[in-house]
């Protein structure tokens, strides 16, 4: 995928920061040390989305850096309709201190590649050769933040929703949590409905070839 013209895949300075899960990228120092330098953050799956690791990923956001998500927050292999977005790279997009420009992409032909159930349930031990693969970009999603979050405490309020977990902070941006939740979740959609089309798209590209 980083293979594309100009993408910047030579230079480190240049090159994309990316989440990574921590069962898979990081279960042992080798694997740690090979997914570090290739600038992954691990990601506690079902740590929530202030976890410490998100921290770093906001601070690569405010130096200006170039994060890659996944924002299904799991590896999805079947031909079907997007699923709900976690609200991990929602809650980055609200919380950098300038807001990021989000390029959506979609993929086909990975799942041949990796395949999760390749030999015994399991992924073979190198990525597949020959192996045709399709990737789409769609246009940069760009969101008015401050707009966003007032509709979020105006919809919090006037819906009378009120939440209370230990794990998250009592306010974020000013934002009780309540506040910050009808805020991810309306981030998260806008993204997924662009994602949905994209595969759309590629299912239409798929027939006509």
């Amino acid at each position: 995928m980083w293979g594309f013209k100009d993408f910047p895949i030579i230079d480190p300075e240049l090159g994309r920061w990316v989440l990574a899960a921590e069962d898979i990228c990081f279960k042992n120092p080798v694997l740690s040390y090979f997914f570090r330098i290739g600038k992954c953050i691990p990601i506690t799956r079902g740590g929530g989305i202030y976890q410490e690791h998100m921290d770093e990923a906001l601070d690569r956001l405010t130096d200006g850096a170039w994060v890659h998500t996944f924002p299904e927050g799991k590896v999805c292999q079947e031909d079907a309709p997007i699923r709900r977005l976690k609200w991990g790279t929602a809650s980055l997009i609200a919380r950098a201190p300038v807001t990021p420009i989000v390029l959506p992409i979609f993929h086909r032909g990975f799942e041949k590649v990796m395949p999760e159930n390749y030999m015994f349930g399991r992924r073979p031990p190198f990525p597949l050769c020959k192996k045709d693969i399709e990737i789409y970009i769609g246009e940069p999603i760009v969101f008015d933040i401050p707009k966003l979050k007032q509709m979020a405490v105006d919809t919090s309020r006037k819906e009378f929703i009120s939440y209370c977990h230990s794990e998250w902070p009592e306010t974020v941006c000013g934002m009780d949590e309540a506040a910050q939740r009808c805020l991810y979740t309306n981030i998260s959609d806008r993204i997924q409905l662009v994602l949905e089309k994209l595969r759309t798209v590629s299912k239409t590209c798929l027939k006509t070839n």
